[in-house]
C-alpha cells in the first residue's frame, strides 16, 4: 500500500488506518485480551501503521492493550490517542480540556502506551469552557517537551480549528465522513485544504451499515452501541440501507465488496485523507485493505455521488446527549 501523508508535518502513515475502540468497548462483549494482540501484530504484518485509540476507550483498557501489542514494534507504527474527559470513581466522564489535565492525561496515556512518546495527540471532544488557544498551547508545551510528535483534532468546528492551528499547527482533524456522512464537505474539507491539515475519518462504514452485512433483520446484542443509535432504528435503517444497494451495484461491477467500494471513495475524496475503519476480525481487516487497490472510475465515482446525494439518510448519528458534544 502505498502510504499517505497526514498535514503538513510530515506525518507518513498507511493509506487506512485501524480504529481500535471497538476491541474494549461499544460492539458487545470484549475479546479475549490475548487474541487482540495477535490481531494488532497481524495488523502490523499486513501494512498498518496507523493505530488509533484513546483513554476514554475502556476507559484505559483499550490503550493499555494497544501499547502491550505493539511494544515489540513501536518503530514501525504511529500510535494516535485522544484526551478530553475526567473520570469520576466509577469511570463515568464528563468532558474536559484544562491545560493541568491535559498533562495528567498524556503522562498516563504514555505510561498505559508502554511509550515515551505520542506520535498523534487528539483533542477528543472540544471543551467549551476552556479556549482552544489554551489548548493547544498546552500541547506545544508538550510537543516541546518531547512528550508528543503531533497535534490533533476531533469533531472540531471551523472556527475552533482555526485558532488552535493559529497556535500549534494543526496535524490532523478526525471527524465522522461516509457515504453515510458528508457534511465535512460543506465547511471542514476546505478549510483543511487551505490550512494543510490532514484528515482522518472515523466510522468511514457508517458504523458496519457500509459493509453490505446489516440487514433489517440484524439484532444488535448487549453492548452493542447501534442499538441506541437513530439511524439503526428499525424505520430508519430501512430507509438507509438503500444507499447500501446502491453502492452494492458499484461493486459488483468492479469485483469488489460493498466495504471496500466505500473505502474506494472515501480515498478518492483528498490525497491526504486517511480512513480507520474499526474491526476485530482478520478477515474483515484483510477486506478493508484491499479497498487500496480497488480503482473506482470517474463514471463510478460520479454514480456513488449521486446515489448519496438524492438518498436521505434518516436519524441522528448519535443519541441527543452525545450529538450536544459535537463542535459546530
Amino acid at each position: 500500500m502505498e502510504p499517505r501523508i497526514l498535514g503538513t508535518q510530515g506525518l507518513e502513515v498507511s493509506p487506512l488506518g485501524l480504529g481500535c475502540m471497538g476491541m474494549s468497548q461499544s460492539f458487545g462483549p470484549r475479546p479475549p485480551r490475548a487474541e487482540m494482540i495477535d490481531f494488532l501484530r497481524a495488523a502490523v504484518d499486513r501494512g498498518v501503521t496507523l493505530f488509533d485509540t484513546a483513554e476514554v476507550y475502556g476507559p484505559f483498557h483499550n490503550e493499555e492493550l494497544v501499547g502491550e501489542a505493539l511494544a515489540p514494534v513501536r518503530d514501525q507504527v504511529v500510535i494516535a490517542t485522544k484526551f478530553g474527559f475526567v473520570f469520576d470513581e466509577d469511570d463515568q466522564s464528563t468532558v474536559s480540556s484544562r491545560p493541568e489535565h491535559i498533562r495528567a492525561a498524556v503522562d498516563g496515556s504514555l505510561r498505559r502506551l508502554s511509550t515515551d512518546v505520542i506520535d498523534l495527540l487528539y483533542q477528543h471532544r472540544v471543551d467549551p469552557q476552556v479556549p482552544i488557544e489554551d489548548v493547544a498551547g498546552t500541547v506545544k508545551e508538550l510537543i516541546e517537551a518531547g512528550k508528543v510528535r503531533h497535534f490533533g483534532l476531533s469533531e472540531a468546528g471551523v472556527d475552533r480549528i482555526r485558532r488552535a492551528h493559529a497556535v500549534q499547527p494543526v496535524t490532523a482533524l478526525q471527524s465522522e465522513y461516509s457515504l453515510f456522512w458528508r457534511e465535512p464537505e460543506e465547511q471542514i474539507l476546505p478549510v483543511l485544504d487551505e490550512l494543510g491539515i490532514g484528515f482522518v475519518p472515523f466510522s468511514p462504514l457508517g458504523r458496519g451499515a457500509l459493509t453490505g452485512q446489516v440487514t433489517t433483520q440484524t439484532e444488535f446484542g448487549d453492548g452493542d452501541i447501534r442499538a441506541t443509535l437513530p439511524r439503526f432504528q428499525q424505520e430508519a435503517l430501512a430507509a438507509n440501507l438503500a444507499l447500501v444497494d446502491e453502492v452494492r451495484r458499484v461493486a459488483e461491477r468492479c469485483d469488489a465488496t460493498v466495504g471496500q467500494v466505500a473505502l474506494s471513495w472515501l480515498l478518492a475524496q483528498r490525497p491526504w485523507l486517511v480512513p480507520i475503519p474499526g474491526t476485530r476480525s482478520l478477515t474483515r481487516l484483510e477486506e478493508n485493505l484491499g479497498a487500496a487497490a480497488v480503482e473506482l472510475s470517474a463514471d463510478d465515482l460520479a454514480e456513488l455521488d449521486h446515489a448519496s446525494a438524492t438518498i436521505e439518510v434518516r436519524g441522528e448519528r448519535y443519541p441527543e446527549a452525545m450529538q450536544r458534544m459535537i463542535d459546530r
